[in-house]
This record gives C-alpha cells, sequence and structure tokens, in this order.
C-alpha cells in the first residue's frame, strides 16, 4: 500500500536582512508518521513551522502540505485542517475569557467570540474538556489557570476541529517535571488517532514513544532525519549540541548523561 504524503518541504532557504535562517531543508512527512523537530534555540525550528502553517514563505523552494502547494492555494482553508499550538498563540487569547469559550474558539479559528456560541459547539468544548480532566475548570478564566492547565486547554483547543496534522511547538516550556509528564502522556494518547503529529522541542527527554521519525537541526541546516533511532544517535547529538553525551533508551523513550 502506498501512504500518502502529509508534508512536503523542498529544498527550503528561508533568508531574512541577508541572514540565512533555512538552508537547503528538505522534509518529507508520510501518512502515520509522528516526526519531532529538535534542536538548539535559534536553530531554525519554528521558522519550519511558519512555513508549514503559511504564516512566513520560503526565499526558495517548495512548500506542500496536505496536497496543497503554498503559493498556489488558498493558505487560510489549508490552516483549517492544520491544529497549532504555540505560546505565541496562547498571547493572543484573551485571559478574562472563560475556559470553555477559549477552547471553543478551536472550532472556527477565532481568537475569542463576539457573539452567541452555538450551543452544540459549547457542547463539544465541554466534552473535551472533560476528555482532558479539565471539566471543573470550564468557567473558569483562563488566566487564572496553571502553565500545566494552561497547554492542556491549548491542546483541547486545537483538536476541536479533528486536525488532520497537529503542530506542537515547545508545547512543554515552563512546565515542571509533574505537569510536563503528565502532558507528555495526553500526547503520547494522540498516536491512536487519524493525524499526523509534529512536534518541536530542544529537550530529548521529551521524545515519546509514538514518535517515529525525527528532524535534527543546526543553524538552519539539517544534521540527520529519517526514522528516530537512525537519527538518534550520540555521534549526531555531538554535531546539534556541541556537547559530549550518551544516549540510553528506556521504555521506547532516549535519555542522555552529559560527559
Amino acid at each position: 500500500m502506498v501512504l500518502s504524503q502529509v508534508v512536503s518541504l523542498e529544498n527550503i532557504d528561508f533568508i531574512r536582512e541577508e541572514r540565512h535562517i533555512l538552508s537547503g531543508v528538505g522534509l518529507h512527512i508520510q501518512e502515520g508518521e509522528h516526526w519531532v523537530v529538535l534542536g538548539k534555540n535559534g536553530s531554525g525550528k519554528t521558522t519550519i513551522l511558519e512555513l508549514l502553517t503559511g504564516y512566513q514563505f520560503p526565499s526558495k523552494g517548495t512548500v506542500k502540505v496536505l496536497d496543497n502547494v503554498y503559493g498556489q492555494c488558498d493558505v487560510r482553508e489549508v490552516r483549517k485542517r492544520i491544529g497549532y499550538i504555540s505560546q505565541s498563540l496562547y498571547e493572543k487569547l484573551t485571559p478574562a475569557d472563560t475556559v470553555w469559550e477559549v477552547v471553543a474558539t478551536g472550532a472556527f479559528g477565532f481568537l475569542r467570540f463576539y457573539e452567541e456560541i452555538p450551543a452544540g459547539v459549547q457542547e463539544q468544548a465541554l466534552d473535551m474538556l472533560s476528555r482532558f480532566k479539565l471539566r471543573h475548570l470550564a468557567f473558569q478564566p483562563l488566566g487564572t489557570l496553571s502553565q500545566g492547565e494552561r497547554k492542556k486547554v491549548m491542546l483541547a483547543r486545537s483538536l476541536m476541529t479533528k486536525p488532520s496534522v497537529l503542530i506542537m511547538d515547545e508545547p512543554c516550556s515552563g512546565l515542571d517535571l509533574f505537569e510536563r509528564e503528565r502532558l507528555l502522556e495526553q500526547v503520547n494518547e494522540l498516536s491512536g488517532q487519524q493525524m499526523t503529529v509534529i512536534y518541536v522541542t530542544h529537550h530529548i527527554e521529551e521524545i515519546m514513544p509514538m514518535f517515529t521519525h525525527l528532524l535534527l537541526i543546526d543553524q538552519g541546516r539539517i544534521i540527520a532525519s529519517g526514522p528516530k533511532k537512525d537519527v538518534l544517535t550520540e555521534e549526531n547529538l555531538m554535531k546539534a549540541y556541541q556537547v559530549p553525551v550518551k544516549l540510553e533508551w528506556f521504555g521506547d523513550r532516549p535519555w542522555i548523561k552529559v560527559l
């Protein structure tokens, strides 16, 4: 059986003010794969996500998502099939809005409502909060939640449209160990859904068992990409982080020791 291609970045250069942020980047994601984009801060990870969501366009190369070539399609329509979680998106939301309303905005891609919300959408939002064990917070203002609760609200919001692609930009940033592990457990459960997950991080221990493939990037250039255990080697990590490490796998999850 031939699997369809979900994402294709072909020979991408991204240049801003004479700075090469991405150089010759290629990424090809097939249906059924879940990818991690791994690299240091400033390596170009978030720029890749902005290209996939059509908020930036490459200086050179072709971006194709869900059979749509950017520059030849209405990117706004493609975004309706993409769930997106990022700190920058959270900062655009209104802290005074109730949690269920924030989740409900995900059904339309709005940042907030200025008219009555359909009853069916409210019920869907409440059901989604129940799924993430947050129903008891439904009528509290978003700004009163803890960091961990906010992250789960953002995840619930991103799933309201049952997206074909879910993009997560460092979702565990700012979480303590307890909240991080709880969120990662819920991320790992997404493997049973009919969608492709793309997860960006610079923390190796966040690579959960559900992830099948890895793109390792440094200074805008790909060090390696492919099946995660082929890419995630001590040699490649040394190239990406310039720190000698010992890599161990436990429970199909990588852990490192700095030498």
